[in-house]
């Protein structure tokens, strides 16, 4: 399997079933006419069987970017037969108003989230992917571009530094490589990040510095309001000189959260004062007794801070709800699947 090296493959996390059939290969990219394979020298279009795309009791289970899959030759076309387990997935809520949800990269082992020092730069917005990530189990890093052009880049990465402590944050000019060095050298080998931001943020700017050649198209952000226009327009997975791979992902326009999340993780500081309160299942409104308020009142903790900490954990709690109707439905799918089979043995 040394092979497979190159494109981060690493046999004690992804162990090969002693049943496979086909060739084991990584999906790199992800079309919506199918699927990109590399099987760790070469690349090649595949399609994926239509129980792997379609008879899936959770959307997040269909085939994406960075699964190792076992491929087999079917006449003239790659056919994507089986996926190994993860051993980790980044999951948003699909966008929009639909209740599914939308597996951004999978077998990752850290999340970049990218923020740049403009009109894009927005803390609470970083507490959502912070939040988001806390869902997956992988490390999160913070990563704050264009910091060549903010003459308050040192404040800004202060500001994001007292909402996420513990969590390694650089400031770079994603331009630079001298800049990104201490990024490129966090990222070993056989490991893969997956860049995460809204479009204009840097992300294809320092994709193509960790590259350290213009693999990733860039384009630039709006005047009017700080925008970027999605120069990448589907997650592709790309080998890095270091021997670690990265996802580079389109801009997400909506960060929705799934209900797996750990609010508490993203907001530790307000998780601490609530274990304080009085009461356990204290709202932290008017309560006798409420660490939380006596915080806030003092002005030991920031109100907006707060604010956010509530907004998110309403919505991990109603999305929570939804997580209870899938596993009721996947249950319901196995059950009628087990059935099925009864029924088909007692006719033979």
């Amino acid at each position: 399997m040394n092979e497979l090296a190159p494109i981060g493959y690493v046999a004690e996390r992804t162990p090969l079933p002693s049943d496979a059939q086909g060739a084991l290969m990584r999906i790199v990219e992800q079309h919506r006419s199918g699927y990109v394979v590399h099987d760790g020298k070469t690349t090649r279009a595949a399609k994926a069987l239509p129980k792997l795309r379609h008879h899936v009791s959770d959307a997040s289970e269909r085939p994406c970017v960075g699964d190792w899959c076992l491929v087999a030759e079917r006449g003239c076309e790659l056919i994507i037969e089986r996926v190994l387990p993860r051993f980790s997935t980044l999951v948003r809520g699909a966008a929009g108003e639909t209740q599914t949800r939308q597996a951004l990269a999978a077998n990752i082992d850290h999340v970049l989230i990218v923020t740049g020092l403009d009109r894009d730069f927005n803390v609470r917005r970083i507490e959502r992917y912070l939040t988001l990530v806390s869902g997956s189990g992988v490390r999160p890093t913070l990563v704050l571009t264009k910091a060549d052009k903010e003459l308050a880049a040192a404040a800004l990465r202060d500001e994001v530094a007292a909402i996420a402590p513990g969590v390694t944050l650089h400031l770079v000019n994603a331009k630079s490589a001298d800049s990104c060095a201490a990024l490129a050298a966090q990222l070993l080998p056989g490991e893969t990040a997956v860049l995460v931001g809204s479009s204009g943020a840097g992300k294809s700017t320092l994709t193509n510095t960790l590259l350290g050649a213009a693999s990733q198209a860039t384009g630039s952000v709006r005047e009017a309001d700080g925008r970027g226009r999605h120069t990448t327009v589907s997650r592709a997975l790309l080998p890095l000189p270091g021997g670690a791979c990265l996802i580079d992902t389109p801009g997400l326009r909506e960060i929705k959260l799934t209900g797996d999340e750990d609010v508490a993780d993203s907001f530790d500081d307000i998780a601490a004062l609530a274990a304080a309160c009085r009461f356990r299942d204290c709202q932290h409104e008017r309560e006798p007794g409420c660490a939380v308020r006596k915080a806030l009142d003092a002005g030991e903790l920031d109100d907006a801070r707060f604010q956010s900490y509530q907004k998110l954990s309403a919505e991990v709690a109603r999305a929570g709800e939804t997580v209870l109707a899938r596993q009721a439905r996947k249950a319901y799918a196995a059950e009628m699947s087990r059935a099925m089979r009864d029924v088909t043995r007692r006719k033979r």
